[in-house]
């Protein structure tokens, strides 16, 4: 990848949309399963289930029951960071987080999971403790796609995790010299833009 490639922002920032919108639907994307950063240090890999260019706000798919949702709540700190390792690009991204749980967006966000994916939210809550190895999923769920009767249940554990994109930190390794951009969003939506030694 060619230096002059990305030499200005609106080129840099261009490649941000592009990679968050590929990473959505491509599950070879590498920032497909990004890190997400909550305000108490704790990290985990989720999976990017949307990614709106317009507002700059990627969602991802939760358990209400996991400690991150009751750290998140309304609103917090969140971050979010992938690595192509290919293209040598590192993309770290801060914005402010919520849950929501009975909205139009998590009907639709439900209605558009099949019911393999549904069953993942009966059962115990993440991060409870089993006297053996356990997915957590009832026994009668396990490898099974449940129909949609069996997965009603698991649909008051159901939440979603909104991250609305405050600052954006890009950046690519490269043979003639690494470059690095941060972006920061201000009060109009748009977006200003630095260079900043790697």
């Amino acid at each position: 990848m060619a230096r002059a490639m990305f030499d200005n922002f609106d080129d840099i920032r261009g490649d941000i949309v592009a990679r968050l919108t590929r990473a959505v639907t491509d599950r070879n994307s590498p920032l497909h399963t990004p890190v997400v950063t909550t305000a108490d240090a704790n990290a985990r890999v989720m999976v990017l289930r949307a990614f709106s260019a317009e507002d700059w706000t990627l969602r991802f798919h939760t358990d209400i029951r996991s400690p991150k949702c009751a750290m998140i709540g309304a609103g917090a700190p969140v971050g979010v960071l992938g690595y192509d390792r290919a293209a040598k690009l590192q993309l770290r991204l801060r914005g402010r987080g919520r849950i929501e749980t009975d909205t139009a967006l998590v009907q639709q966000a439900w209605a558009e999971s099949t019911n393999y994916a549904r069953r993942c939210y009966l059962g115990d809550g993440p991060g409870a403790l089993s006297d053996a190895p356990t997915s957590g999923l009832p026994d009668w769920a396990e490898g099974i796609q449940p129909t949609d009767e069996q997965v009603m249940p698991a649909r008051e554990n159901f939440a979603v995790l909104l991250v609305e994109l405050a600052s954006l930190d890009w950046f690519i390794l490269m043979h003639d010299g690494h470059v690095r951009a941060q972006f920061t969003r201000r009060e109009g939506g748009d977006w200003q833009g630095r260079w900043v030694v790697p």
